[in-house]
């Protein structure tokens, strides 16, 4: 057997022998792969030529969620007195706060590391792309490339930011989010391009920090996938603010002017009104694309389409023996959704029968001010789908957590079928709302019934209780409202 290294974390440049499982990609999909393909007894190469934990834990979910966290605290702070708490002088050191999101984001890649030598996972590092069947060619490591081989792959190769042409980011004037979580000072002004949940969160940590704000979206809302309702509570609750919002507006890529002020743009209204906004910085925030490039699909049988590798239920491709997960095969980009896509991926290699991942399973959090929880059908998809519905609405300012805590706006909405009852969605806008989704996340896994769901005991004085009534407003039933 060919040399190897006595930690089982780190690979020689001679491949050891033929692995069961080797996955391209060690983020949030990948590595939650590895350790699951380990437990059910497979021999695991993970490659990796960044550092494991992906996007999400090194330039998304982490380090934003972990700057909005204390953003949110500053908001607190600055209304403290109406609690009758005198908070005097405050103020606010942004590189102490990215100081914090380097220390959680290190502690967490510290337990990702720590769980994948635990789990006896190899670690090859370096760029890998298929190399035929069963073979992953690895360059650019520290030592000599090497091969992979492998009885079955899974590819979790993961997305990036999308750029426009002609707009493309410089990590000064023009930013990505990858720019922006990275910076450790606050723009004096921000126009934001895109109003989905990165845009939204920038948006709100950027306001939050002092800086004046302008978000410009296309769609005729802020968070276009979600409810409309959300989106308009969103937009009320932004203005409320200090945030502009520019929604059915168009920015004109070849107006940009990137200038010593920072840059100019021209926007153009769908009612036909044009404008010349300046900021300091532009966020381009119009969403993330996978990376299907330079993997080695070329001579395979992995169908790529719209940007995304084409998949069955059990995650697997067209091409014998390839699997593919995460943002890579497209739908809902979350990382919570990767993982779970890694679990049924490598269950199914293993010759288990795993029951599929279900997109309307799969909960939406967005963690501007106010938070976002959503699972399943928007009011307006459940209707295009066929369903004739009922719909419950219970707003916070009738929920005594939400008093309690000084955060009556925002509601919960859940959306069910006339006919059976069975729960097509369940939409929650509020202050610290996206602790609530798992619930309504887990009655979808169990097949709940608005009647099951309304008739829950929620404890009091709690969030959760908006749940249940809005659940029992679906028949009228609702008690505080």
């Amino acid at each position: 057997m060919p040399e190897r290294s006595s930690d089982p974390h780190i690979l020689l440049s001679t491949v050891p022998d033929r692995f069961d499982v080797a996955i391209l990609g060690g983020g949030m999909g990948g590595y939650p792969a590895a350790i699951r393909a380990s437990q059910l007894g497979l021999r695991v190469a993970l490659i990796e030529e960044d550092k494991v934990g992906g996007t999400c834990l090194h330039r998304g979910c982490i380090p934003t969620k972990a700057l909005l966290q204390s953003a949110a605290l500053l908001d607190e702070l600055q209304h403290a007195e109406a609690f009758g708490v005198t908070a005097s002088a405050v103020s606010f050191d942004y590189a102490v706060a990215g100081r914090r999101r380097d220390q959680v984001v290190a502690q967490l890649f510290r337990g990702v590391e720590f769980l994948l030598k635990k789990n006896q996972v190899s670690i090859v590092r370096g760029h890998g792309r298929l190399a035929g069947r069963g073979r992953i060619a690895v360059s650019g490591n520290s030592g000599d490339p090497i091969e992979v081989e492998a009885g079955a792959i899974v590819i979790a190769s993961g997305s990036r930011a999308a750029q426009l042409p002609g707009l493309e980011a410089d990590g000064r004037q023009v930013l990505t989010s990858d720019d922006a979580v990275r910076s450790n000072t606050v723009p004096k002004s921000a126009i934001v391009l895109g109003a989905g949940a990165v845009g939204v969160e920038f948006a709100s940590l950027y306001r939050s920090c002092g800086a004046e704000v302008t978000v410009v979206e296309m769609l005729p809302s802020l968070v276009p996938l979600e409810d409309a309702d959300v989106g308009r509570e969103l937009r009320k609750q932004f203005e409320s603010r200090g945030i502009r919002c520019l929604v059915g507006t168009r920015l004109d890529v070849d107006s940009v002017q990137r200038n010593e002020g920072g840059v100019a743009v021209t926007v153009h209204a769908d009612d036909g009104k044009e404008e010349r906004l300046q900021a300091e910085v532009l966020l381009v925030a119009v969403g993330r694309n996978g990376n299907v490039e330079d993997i080695g699909l070329d001579g395979t049988q992995v169908a790529v389409d719209h940007g995304a590798i084409v998949v069955d239920p059990h995650l697997r491709t067209q091409e014998p023996g390839v699997s593919a997960i995460g943002d890579v095969v497209g739908g809902f980009l979350l990382a919570h959704k990767a993982l779970h896509e890694g679990v049924v991926a490598v269950e199914a290699i293993a010759g288990k029968d795993p029951q599929p991942n279900d997109p309307r399973r799969v909960p939406r959090t967005t963690y501007c001010t106010p938070q976002i929880g959503s699972l399943g059908l928007s009011e307006a998809e459940a209707t295009a789908a066929g369903h004739e519905i009922q719909v419950g609405v219970f707003p916070f300012r009738g929920n005594g957590r939400a008093l309690i805590w000084g955060e009556p706006g925002g509601f919960c909405k859940v959306v069910a079928d006339r006919q059976s009852g069975d729960v097509l969605g369940v939409h929650i806008v509020g202050h610290e709302v996206t602790e609530l989704i798992w619930g309504p996340a887990l009655g979808a896994l169990l097949e709940t019934t608005a009647f099951e769901m309304g008739h829950s005991v929620a404890p009091h004085p709690t969030l959760s209780e908006a749940i249940s009534e809005a659940a029992l407003a679906v028949h009228g039933e609702a008690i505080h409202i």
